[in-house]
């Protein structure tokens, strides 16, 4: 565990870095990446006034207040350090003695941007790297960006006085490449020994930028009166003044970025006369899609207006170019540098103090001796109980083994009988049960007024026996209808039906007038109804049976023939 780990864990809290970027067009943009996942998880802007012309922010105090409603929007502490990206305001190659010293290339670099018309009026901040491939021969070639040094401090100073800190600025041409190499835009292009052209159109013109892979080889920049077009002017205007341009820089490929609404990336490269393979990518209003996955946290309305610069700005430590500018005198966007004299902000509980990061590296010395102690302890004690419990597993785990080994043998032992099989004989019970109790409610929604039941039986197999007379045949007909319907698939038939008189003494019984019907209803084979389970037992039985049967009568017996049934 290392001394950050314990200070986060006591609540010393170093500042956090967020990075911003000054977008011509959007305005002023903080965004918080995800860079495991490539996902922009929290974003925000503000419009924000800027001179393209003298290429500077237009109003200090408006910057401030955008840094300030940005910040309460996106609930960020305001005591940060700030990464700023800032527009290209010069850039350039030169080529120098190589036994010039650092403080001799920074003064001639600075006299050559002071040529420049923006640097007649500010003094240059001057940031330099040696792009030469080959420390052999008497020169070596050196790639130059310049800011003015009012506008840096004025940013300093307001970031200051809002308790920020400003510990890192990249130049939008870096920004935006790191942003195409981080979403993998230029996954071909920045292969070793490929050779390939950045075309950047804005609002003052256009510059191209030659790279061999990652590695910048030459640098161009064409001012062009773009507003003064009007329709499709514009293209042919940079058609005929890039095509000079472009042959200068024979290249593999050409990657075309417009950040002016006033240009159409995907127009311009349907007119562009280049060899190679041309893509080209909207960072403007005529954008299709995001560059990378945006959180549901962010609007899709705000979520359209993210830069390729705000994007390349929060990668800067993320993709490794060998031009890499440096405006601060520290390393360009390494994030927040621990200072000796800077404040750490403590929060133990309900108590929050500031104190000096060396005091809180003294504490946290403590207090980790503090944590260590116990945890040695604990570490002493674990194994002993940890041994004790181990020998009690193993033997509830022996015991389990047992067990288990008895039950598969009976498991064995009754899969090998196939006795008796709980689980198919609670189904046949189910079964017969289930299709009796149907037969008995089908006859009881079933029967007519004028009809009654003499006999019935139901067998376990489905099988039925119904007998029973009527006053009338439409009875018949309802009754048997009826229960066809409601037995469905039983195949019942209409085995018997014949008129019959009353006998005497049958009015004691049911009041009928002279002649009623005699049927029977069955889906028995003949062999089923002249089984031995339906034979009398005995003449003198046989022929009571038959005579009360003649006579309508419901002889003394179930319906159910109980022997059958179980």
């Amino acid at each position: 565990m290392d001394i950050n780990s314990i200070l986060s864990q006591l609540g010393v809290t170093t500042k956090e870095t967020v990075y911003m970027s000054i977008t011509p067009g959007v305005g002023l943009e903080v965004i918080q990446l995800d860079i495991q996942a490539k996902t922009v998880k929290n974003y925000g802007f503000r419009p924000l006034e800027y001179n393209e012309s003298l290429r500077e922010l237009s109003d200090i105090n408006g910057f401030k207040d955008a840094v300030v409603d940005l910040f309460d929007e996106l609930k960020i502490n305001i005591k940060s350090n700030i990464v700023l990206n800032v527009p290209m305001v010069l850039m350039g190659s030169k080529e120098l003695p190589i036994l010039l010293g650092d403080d001799a290339v920074t003064e001639a670099l600075t006299s050559e941007a002071e040529q420049s018309y923006i640097f007649k009026r500010y003094e240059p901040t001057i940031s330099w790297v040696d792009a030469s491939t080959s420390q052999n021969g008497e020169t070596r070639r050196l790639f130059y960006s310049a800011i003015q040094k009012n506008v840096l401090d004025d940013i300093k100073n307001a970031l200051a006085e809002l308790g920020a800190k400003l510990v890192g600025v990249e130049v939008s041409l870096m920004s935006l490449i790191k942003a195409l190499i981080f979403s993998g835009y230029l996954e071909d292009q920045t292969k070793d020994g490929v050779s390939w052209n950045l075309m950047i159109i804005n609002q003052t013109g256009y510059s191209i930028c030659s790279m061999l892979g990652k590695r910048i080889v030459d640098y161009y920049e064409e001012p062009l009166a773009i507003k003064s077009f009007e329709g499709d002017e514009i293209y042919n205007a940079i058609n005929a003044s890039a095509q000079i341009a472009l042959m200068s820089f024979p290249a593999n490929y050409l990657y075309v970025v417009s950040e002016t609404d006033l240009v159409s990336a995907e127009i311009l490269t349907s007119r562009l006369q280049a060899d190679g393979q041309i893509n080209y990518i909207e960072n403007n209003q005529y954008k299709k899609h995001d560059v990378i996955p945006v959180s549901l946290e962010v609007l899709e309305e705000t979520a359209h207006k993210i830069s390729l610069e705000a994007i390349g700005v929060a990668v800067a430590n993320e993709v490794n170019l060998p031009v890499r500018f440096n405006f601060l005198g520290g390393a360009t966007g390494d994030g927040a540098k621990d200072d000796p004299d800077e404040l750490v902000h403590v929060v133990l509980g309900s108590y929050e103090f500031d104190i000096s990061p060396n005091i809180a590296k003294v504490y946290s010395i403590i207090a980790a001796v503090l944590l260590v102690i116990p945890m040695l302890l604990l570490a002493i004690i674990f194994p002993i109980i940890g041994g004790q419990k181990q020998k009690q597993l193993d033997e509830i785990n022996s015991k389990l083994s047992g067990v288990q080994a008895e039950i598969s043998n009976l498991e064995d032992e009754q899969n090998k009988s196939k006795d008796f099989d709980v689980n198919s004989e609670v189904k046949r019970v189910i079964g017969e049960n289930r299709s009796k109790l149907m037969a008995y409610i089908a006859i009881g929604d079933s029967v007519p007024k004028k009809l009654w039941l003499t006999y019935f039986v139901a067998k376990d197999d489905g099988k039925f026996n119904i007998k029973s007379q009527a006053k009338n045949v439409e009875d018949v007909y309802t009754f048997y209808k009826n229960m066809k319907d409601s037995l469905i698939n039983t195949q019942l038939r209409l085995h018997k039906l014949e008129l019959t008189g009353n006998s005497e003494g049958e009015e004691d019984i049911v009041p009928l007038s002279s002649s009623n019907y005699d049927f029977e209803i069955t889906n028995m084979s003949e062999a089923d109804m002249n089984s031995p389970a339906e034979t009398p037992q005995n003449n003198e039985e046989s022929n009571n049976e038959e005579n009360n049967n003649k006579k309508g009568k419901l002889i003394n017996k179930p319906l159910i023939n109980n022997d059958e049934s179980e």
